[in-house]
């Protein structure tokens, strides 16, 4: 893969982990969702032409239309205090008790410690968290290429598309349904060209 490839989907991918990652009033997120609430986006999106971006545009713009806000809308989906409609944690989906820290979660932390990844967590915040993953994806396409086979073929395909089709189906929210739209067909264009074949693993949510 090319290098202007590569740069194009870590941009991307760390774009969709930072809107999937932090609160809508954080320093870190705001700007982006600016741009995303006008269609100035599409112009700076380097993926455009591989996938159907005017759809989700509409969806990204319908969310001035919810009488929800944003940061309302983030903390029902990500934070609580009621269940949340599309829980952003692996283990949810692959351990059948559908816990925080299960099986799937341990072998990630087992995998980031024998390839020497890195990663700030705070102490109650498991390493499977969606945004967490994309912000992930993005750092080692960039700085270890020879891992993205299988930090997305174990860890993050496996589980990431049901996640995000519920965020969709369920979610509520016109701008978090566009993120997650726009995060699948992300996420299977680089499938595509990087030929990955996730590991089929069952799902319990």
């Amino acid at each position: 893969m090319e290098q202007k490839q590569l740069d194009d989907f870590s941009l991307c991918i760390q774009t969709l982990g930072a809107l999937f990652s932090y609160d809508p009033a954080d320093s870190r997120v705001s700007k982006l969702i600016a741009l995303f609430s006008t269609s100035e986006w599409l112009a700076e999106w380097p993926l455009t032409m591989h996938y159907n971006c005017q759809k989700i545009d509409q969806l990204f713009q319908g969310q001035a239309n919810q009488s929800e806000s944003l940061k309302e809308a983030y903390e029902r989906l990500f934070i609580g205090p009621k269940a949340l409609p599309a829980p952003p944690w692996g283990s949810v989906y692959l351990d059948k008790e559908n816990v925080l820290f299960g099986i799937s979660t341990l072998e990630l932390r087992a995998w980031l410690r024998n390839n020497q990844v890195n990663i700030e967590l705070s102490a109650s915040e498991p390493e499977d968290h969606v945004g967490l993953l994309f912000l992930l994806t993005a750092w080692v396409i960039q700085n270890k290429p020879e891992l993205l086979s299988d930090l997305l073929e174990i860890h993050f395909l496996p589980w990431v598309y049901r996640y995000l089709e519920k965020v969709q189906l369920e979610g509520g929210s016109a701008f978090y349904e566009a993120t997650a739209l726009l995060a699948t067909e992300t996420l299977k264009y680089l499938q595509k060209e990087v030929q990955l074949t996730p590991v089929n693993k069952a799902l319990y949510l």
